[in-house]
Formats: C-alpha cells, sequence, structure tokens
C-alpha cells in the first residue's frame, strides 16, 4: 500500500530551559543571604485580587510532556540517523535516569516542572481565602478559579504518580509507594516531605478533582475555554482516573456525563473531506488535528518539548509502522490515522499530530525554546475509556457501539468493505473463539488505543497498567533487551537529587 510520507529536513537548533530548581521540589530565587528574613522567599507576586489568581494559574499547567515515555514503549524501535542523548539511551534501555532537572524530556525535567506547577495551584488556593468578594459574580468567579487550581493540582498528582510509582492496585495501594501529594505553598528554604502511598495520592486526587468538578463554571472561560480545565476536559480527567483505578461503574458515569448515548460529535472525523483536503501538509494536518474548534479537543496546553522533531531520538519503524495501520478486520479499508507521517531517521517514521514550534529567546535571537501545543485530553479517550469499562461490566453490546462510532470516523471504505463491529469479526481476528469479552478487550488496548494515541505519551500507561511485555531490539539490530510483565523498571526512578539531598526514598530495583 502506498503511503504519502512528508519529507522535512529542516532543523532547529534549542537550548535547555534555564530554571534554577530548588534542592527538592519548587524554584526559589534569593538575592543575598542577608535580605532571607526581609523578603518573600521566592519574590511571589502578592495576590490580593481575583485577576492576579487567575493569571497565576496559567503557570499551574506543567510544561513537561510525559511524551518521552514512548521511547521506553513498544511503539519504537532503534531508530537509525537520529541525534540521541545519552538520556534516550538509558530511557529506551529502561536503565534509571540521571539527567538534569533542566534536560527537556526526562523523567527529572517533569519532576520538577510537575511539581513547580502545582506550586502555583497552591498559592493561589492559600491566596483564595484571603482574597474578599461581595458581589454574586465574584463569589462565583472566586469558585470558579478555586476550581481551577484544584483540577490542575489533582491532575499534576495524577501525572507524578502514575509515573513514578506502581500502577494502583488495590491490594497493595496503602503500602505502595507513591509520590509526595503538595497541598500547601512553599514557606521556608528548604523544606522537607515524604512519599505518599499510592492510595493516599490516589484519594487525594479523587478529593479534589470531585470538589473541582463541583464547584467548576466555564462561563468565565470565555474565548480561552480549551486552555483551561473547563467541564468537558474534567470530565475526562475524572473517565482517566477511575478507568486506572478500575473502578469500572464510574468511569461510566463520567464518561457518560460527557458523551452522553451519541459519542459521535467528540470523535474528529478523519475520513471527512476536511481531514483529507490537508492530509499532506506539514503545517495544515496538525493545524487541523489540534484545532480548538473540533468538539473532541477537550483541553490544549503547551508542552516545552523536541518530541515533535523528526531528527531526535526513537520513533516507530517503518516496517512495523505500517503493519500496526493496515491490520484491521474489515478487509479493504484505509486507516486514516495512518498519514501524514514524517520520515524519521534511516528506518523510522513519525505521525504528523502537533505543530513543531519555537519560541526565540528575543526578536533577533537564533536561540529559544521548541514548543507544541498538546491535547492532553480529546474526545476518542473518553469513547476508549467507557468501551474498556463497559467490557469489564460485560456491557459487550455497548463496547461495541462506541467502537463503531470510533470506527466509522477513522476507516475509508474500499470497494466490497464495511466498517460493521461484529463480535465473531473480532473473535476471528484477534484469533480468540471462546471469550467474547476478551477479545475485545485485547482488540481495544492492543490495536484502536494503541493507534488513536501512538506517539502522544499515552502508551506507557496501558504498558504498565494492563502488564504489557515490551522488547526491544538494540544498535546492532540482533540482540535485544524485554521489560517483563511485573519489571520494577516501570516505575520511573524519581530523581537524583530527591533521593540524594531530599532523602526521599528511592524505587526498588
Amino acid at each position: 500500500m502506498m503511503k504519502k510520507r512528508i519529507h522535512t529536513t529542516t532543523k532547529r537548533s534549542a537550548n535547555k530551559v534555564a530554571k534554577t530548581i530548588s534542592i527538592i521540589l519548587l524554584a526559589i530565587l534569593f538575592n543575598s543571604c542577608g535580605d532571607f528574613l526581609d523578603e518573600v522567599p521566592d519574590n511571589r507576586v502578592f495576590l490580593d485580587d481575583l485577576d492576579k489568581a487567575a493569571q497565576l494559574l496559567t503557570n499551574a499547567y506543567s510544561v513537561a510532556s510525559p511524551a518521552f515515555t514512548d521511547w521506553m514503549s513498544d511503539d519504537v524501535g532503534y531508530t537509525r540517523g537520529t541525534t540521541k542523548r545519552p538520556s534516550h539511551e538509558r530511557l529506551y534501555a529502561w536503565e534509571d535516569d540521571t539527567s538534569d532537572p533542566t534536560e527537556q524530556d526526562s523523567p527529572a525535567y517533569f519532576w520538577f516542572n510537575t511539581y513547580e506547577a502545582i506550586a502555583h495551584s497552591n498559592e493561589v488556593l492559600a491566596a483564595l481565602a484571603d482574597i474578599p468578594t461581595t458581589s454574586e459574580e465574584e463569589i462565583a468567579r472566586k469558585k470558579s478559579i478555586q476550581s481551577e487550581a484544584l483540577l490542575t493540582r489533582a491532575y499534576g498528582h495524577f501525572m507524578l504518580v502514575n509515573l513514578f510509582a506502581k500502577h494502583y492496585d488495590e491490594t497493595t495501594a496503602t503500602s505502595d509507594l507513591g509520590v509526595p501529594y503538595i497541598e500547601t505553598p512553599e514557606t521556608v528554604f528548604i523544606a522537607t516531605y515524604k512519599r505518599n502511598t499510592v492510595q493516599q495520592v490516589y484519594d487525594k486526587v479523587e478529593r479534589d478533582m470531585l470538589q473541582g468538578i463541583e464547584i467548576l463554571d466555564d462561563s468565565f472561560f470565555a474565548n480561552s475555554g480549551k486552555y483551561h480545565f473547563n467541564r468537558n476536559a474534567a470530565l475526562a480527567f475524572a473517565s482517566r482516573f477511575y478507568l486506572f483505578k478500575a473502578d469500572y461503574a464510574e468511569c461510566v458515569k463520567f464518561s457518560d456525563m460527557l458523551l452522553g448515548s451519541d459519542p459521535s460529535p467528540f470523535i474528529r472525523d478523519m475520513t471527512s473531506t476536511e481531514f483529507q483536503n490537508v492530509s499532506s501538509s506539514v503545517d495544515g494536518y496538525p493545524q487541523l488535528y489540534s484545532s480548538p474548534d473540533l468538539a473532541s479537543n477537550l483541553l490544549l496546553m503547551r508542552k516545552i518539548s523536541l518530541i515533535q522533531r523528526n531528527d531526535f531520538a526513537f520513533g516507530p519503524l517503518d516496517t512495523e509502522y505500517s503493519q500496526l495501520f493496515g491490520d484491521n478486520m474489515f478487509g479493504g479499508t484505509t486507516d486514516q490515522r495512518e498519514n501524514p507521517a514524517f520520515v524519521k531517521g534511516d528506518n523510522s517514521v513519525f505521525p504528523v499530530r502537533y505543530q513543531s514550534l519555537f519560541e526565540r529567546s528575543s526578536l533577533n535571537s537564533n536561540t529559544g525554546l521548541p514548543y507544541h501545543i498538546a491535547l492532553p485530553f480529546r474526545g476518542e479517550e473518553v469513547v476508549l475509556n467507557r468501551a474498556e469499562a463497559n467490557i469489564f461490566l460485560n456491557r459487550v453490546d455497548d463496547a461495541i457501539s462506541d467502537l463503531q462510532a470510533l470506527t466509522d470516523r477513522r476507516y475509508s471504505l474500499g470497494s466490497g468493505s464495511n466498517r460493521t463491529i461484529t463480535i465473531e469479526k473480532v473473535r476471528s481476528f484477534i484469533g480468540i473463539f471462546n471469550n467474547d469479552r476478551f477479545a475485545l478487550y485485547i482488540y481495544i488496548v492492543e490495536l484502536e488505543r494503541r493507534k488513536e494515541f501512538i506517539m502522544q505519551g499515552m502508551r506507557w500507561f496501558d504498558i504498565k497498567r494492563l502488564g504489557i511485555e515490551v522488547t526491544h531490539v538494540l544498535q546492532d539490530q540482533f540482540s535485544s533487551i524485554t521489560l517483563e510483565q511485573d519489571d520494577l523498571r516501570k516505575v520511573i526512578q524519581i530523581p537524583k537529587t530527591a533521593i540524594d539531598v531530599g532523602g526521599l526514598k528511592a524505587n526498588p530495583r
């Protein structure tokens, strides 16, 4: 099958992010030791009105991308002809990374930047208690700001615990090491923290998330709603949270609140003329794909990252990519998610989803920060969450209905083909003939979720929560290494600074 591949030779240089990061979690800047007791420790803005509080919350969204985890997943192979830092090689081999916290697309960068974002949420929550409100509109706006602060704090900790701790297991969560859940602003030079258990982190995330949803008011996000935790994004967050927690009834409940009985408005139609017209455009396709005008895009978030560069690190091997998207049970159909794709290195490709953008450090500078606008929550994820949850609730027909809505907007019909999903087709395609639920489950997890989120930082979470084994072929193209089903290395090690100086207990190896 011929593929449209977009070749690009554009290379952009990018310097490291220049930030001063504290010993453990937060960035604190001091002019001199002598002035320490006379000034606010981190020179923070004095939050004395709602406008300042709302503005500060724009920094409560971490700029670090979780997509570095794709290099540890089964979506990539050893890519020749690209630039690879030592941290890339370590991640590919599932070795503990020792990168400096300023190195983009590293575990330490994600840790520190996400805790820094959480710090802004905490500053706002603390300040709101002292900001007077008189009118009904001010009271409502104050609740809206509180909602966003709670949701960003919950989301930051949720991402951290799912990267740097074991996946939630109700039988061990009360003893498994989680991450510190920070609920108050930093008020001392060097604060000390301890790791909460996974259960404690999940309980606090759930508390903040549900309270945030309860008092959320979208009316204050006019013209910028999808760059904030709006109601649809919050419901999608709850859908993911409860799927990861294996609370399938609650997953369906919150998914239903977003999708209703017909999920199709929240699924972008990649078979449409609109998408087909930009399918060969380097700029047009990602602009449409990540457009805030699409109902399927629920939350947009700026990420400082080199992930989108096609000359950087690892990507899906060409042959395996073609096999993944050429594999379907309908016969004669084309999966529109395969193209467009960049050529990456000598033997790999990279699916076009987001624009690779660049922020210059000054008007006349050639240095700056590479970034893209990512989609942390999408309607398609909620559709697949609900389908998976319904399988575990033994509602196979409901799961097939959601899958059909997705399929109709992903596969273009060929001569004599059809896109109708039946359990018989699924069983035959998967090769399982005696368990409808299991066959459907494998189909969703191993094919549809993988296709839908490829190279968007989602696959690693499925690998962890479902115990998927991963094998990586090494540079010599002959030898290989394997990450076992319950391998301890699936829990990313917390940053070395947090262990050596902060005193946090390391993840076992």
